[in-house]
């Protein structure tokens, strides 16, 4: 009972505005100084905990290739790109948004990240084009999710770290989930295409185009190869790799682009350093908060709950698809990510399945969860920047909803589908 009051009070905090960050701290605070359980000097030591791990600070690199490569204007490029390969469809913008999102995914990592600069280019082309508002608003919302899957994503490098499971394993396991996905998306636009007979571009396809294009985002797309190559190929830690993708993105806006002045870098360096401190503080809060729940045995409940189904392994695919589903519409997948993710995790391997195939159902249905009302931070984000009312925007994604959770069916009975490159590249 304890636990539902705190998980509620969270909720509400979170629903009032309060800061996650904050709101996970202040609960744990004050149930010690009402209860004297443990000592106050406990939860700055599980903050401590809780980040005192080198590969967290690849999470600061990713954020900052991000944000050089918005700086560089390397997203154009990708659009352009995108649209000279599948413009002429149907609906071709909306497949561009989709395309985009997922070469942006191999570069950045966040999805946020990928709502707010995607959404930023392609939502208003798609305003011109005629697009309903709330349907523009929900392609670009479910096709953020692919940047949390698509290496490299920071959601996969914090359960990584909390799990003990290879980065670089999570990494080659979110590749083929990552493209399904996008696949899945972009069928849904050709039936809504195809139905409300939406624009499609009057010039024909070009190899020639597309080579052009293909050329001029060549430093661009050398991004995520570099990235997926050293980590997958044991080259290079991710934390390296990471540093190793910023140096290239800031090389390729500097000297081979030359869209970046000196002093822009200062502003991208100052963003990227904000966005890194606030999953950070995240990261940090969630030490306390996650002492507070297995204190009360709230984790240990939710374990032997989920245990106690796994004997008809549909029923707890089927429990485990509607925790998740409903956990992800009341609370930030961040947060869900790293506090309840390693739980779901242990009781799946528990279970019978393999522990990255787990971490990649672990990320995947929480990820859609940032789109799902009432609390999805990519479903607000979109719905601001196409400027359209959140009720109408949340009725449009019901169908890629839908479609997004029968793929994460697919997933946990298909294990080949998260574990088959994993296996190739042992």
């Amino acid at each position: 009972m304890e636990s539902l009051v705190l998980l509620g009070v969270l909720l509400f905090l979170i629903l009032c505005g309060a800061p996650i960050g904050f709101t996970l701290i202040l609960i744990p605070f004050f149930y010690i100084l009402i209860t004297d359980a443990v000592p106050l000097v406990l939860i700055p030591s599980q903050m401590f905990n809780a980040i005192d791990s080198v590969p967290l600070t690849a999470i600061a690199f990713f954020m900052l290739t991000g944000e050089l490569m918005s700086s560089a204007t390397i997203t154009d490029r990708l659009v352009s790109l995108s649209r000279a390969l599948i413009g002429r469809m149907r609906g071709g913008l909306a497949q561009v948004n989709v395309l985009v999102s997922m070469f942006f995914a191999g570069m950045n990592g966040s999805v946020v990240a990928d709502t707010a600069t995607v959404g930023a280019l392609v939502l208003p082309a798609m305003k011109r084009a005629g697009y309903p508002p709330a349907f523009s608003a929900a392609v670009t919302a479910v096709s953020s999710t692919i940047g949390g899957i698509i290496p490299p994503s920071i959601m996969m490098i914090v359960l990584a770290n909390a799990t003990e499971i290879s980065v670089a394993a999570l990494f080659a396991a979110g590749i083929i989930p990552g493209l399904l996905i996008g696949a899945v998306i972009m069928v849904i636009n050709h039936y809504f295409a195809v139905k409300y007979n939406f624009e499609r571009s009057d010039e024909n396809f070009s190899i020639r185009r597309a080579g052009k294009e293909l050329y001029r985002s060549s430093f661009a797309l050398l991004i995520p190869v570099v990235l997926v190559g050293s980590v997958m190929g044991g080259i290079a830690s991710v934390v390296e790799a990471g540093a190793i993708t910023a140096m290239v993105a800031l090389f390729t806006g500097v000297f081979v682009y030359r869209t970046i002045k000196w002093k822009e870098c200062t502003g991208a360096f100052r963003r990227a350093f904000r966005n890194s401190a606030m999953v950070f503080i995240i990261i940090a809060a969630s030490g306390p908060f996650s002492w507070l729940l297995a204190s009360l045995g709230a984790i240990g409940d939710l374990e032997s709950w989920l245990l106690s189904l796994a004997d008809s392994p549909i029923i707890f695919i089927l429990a485990l698809i509607l925790f998740i589903f409903l956990l992800g519409m009341v609370m930030d997948s961040a947060v869900n990510i790293i506090i309840v993710g390693p739980v779901l995790v242990d009781v799946m391997a528990q279970a019978g399945f393999p522990e990255v195939q787990a971490a990649v159902v672990v990320i995947v249905g929480f990820l859609i969860g940032s789109v799902t009302p009432p609390v999805g931070v990519a479903f607000f984000t979109s719905a601001t920047i196409a400027q359209v009312r959140l009720e109408e925007v949340a009725v449009a994604l019901v169908p890629y909803l839908i479609g997004l959770f029968l793929l994460l069916f697919l997933i946990l009975v298909i294990p080949e589908l998260t574990m088959f490159l994993p296996r190739v590249m042992s």
